[in-house]
């Protein structure tokens, strides 16, 4: 039997195939447009690898969850994050979960989400600031944190991202260095994402999930600013998707 988790983000998808005896596939894709249709992606690259999904147990989760219509079973993404995350750290532990759209602290013990927060009102904070800004400085996502490491930060106090824009344009104006913005960006991201989880009770290990989680560089900003160790995960962009296939198994 294969246990397979969906989780359709909402700039990003992810799914995550489990197998007896086998370590987990993974694959990603952007989300796209329309998610019904990023589902449907799913669907044939999924029958093109395993022949058949009729014999599979799936749980769909994410922004697009109902999308995935041929889905067993629909879970809150709290759910998934949270018992993906547990899988990926091994002890009860703060999940700190920075998406496209939105970031969530996630308190979990014994695999299930105890506590949460989530900041979904506006980007600042999330991967789409990132976006946002690397493509004002004309960077990817990649070279704007390869800048930021050796640049010293510009503060960057709006909360709102088109606010914050327009403050990175009039730095621009002033002559301000792409490194010292990029390192501006990248604190602002981190002293946002702190903000929000220091109004909960933090765990011995708090592990960092969505599509920042494997990159050092923000974790050692974000560690700062906690004044805890938050650690990176190689695989935590999977942590729903990981969550999703392993509740398949457990609950279906």
């Amino acid at each position: 039997m294969n246990y397979i988790g969906i989780d359709i983000g909402s700039t990003a998808s992810k799914v995550c195939i489990l197998k007896e005896g086998a370590d987990p596939i993974y694959e990603v894709l952007p989300t796209g447009w329309n998610s019904k249709i990023t589902a449907g992606i799913i669907r044939e690259n999924l029958e093109e690898m395993l022949g058949s999904i009729d014999e599979c147990k799936i749980v769909a989760t994410g922004y697009g969850r109902i999308s995935v219509e041929y889905a067993d079973k629909v879970i809150t993404e709290i759910s998934c994050h949270g018992r993906g995350g547990y899988e990926l750290a091994g002890t009860d532990c703060t999940i700190i979960d920075v998406g496209g759209q939105d970031t969530k602290y996630i308190q979990v013990q014994d695999g299930k989400a105890v506590d949460f927060l989530m900041n979904d009102k506006c980007a600042a904070g999330t991967g789409k600031f990132v976006e946002v800004m690397a493509n004002r400085l004309g960077l990817t996502i990649e070279e704007l944190f390869d800048l930021a490491k050796v640049g010293t930060p510009i503060p960057i106090s709006s909360l709102c991202t088109v606010f914050a824009e327009s403050e990175v344009i009039n730095y621009m104006g002033e002559g301000k260095s792409r490194e010292d913005l990029a390192a501006g960006v990248v604190d602002s991201v981190a002293l946002k994402v702190a903000t929000l989880v220091q109004r909960k009770q933090l765990a011995d290990t708090i592990v960092i999930t969505g599509g920042l989680s494997s990159n050092e560089f923000f974790a050692e900003r974000l560690t700062q600013k906690l004044g805890k160790k938050a650690l990176p995960t190689p695989d935590g962009r999977f942590a729903g998707a990981l969550g999703a296939a392993l509740l398949a198994k457990e609950k279906l």
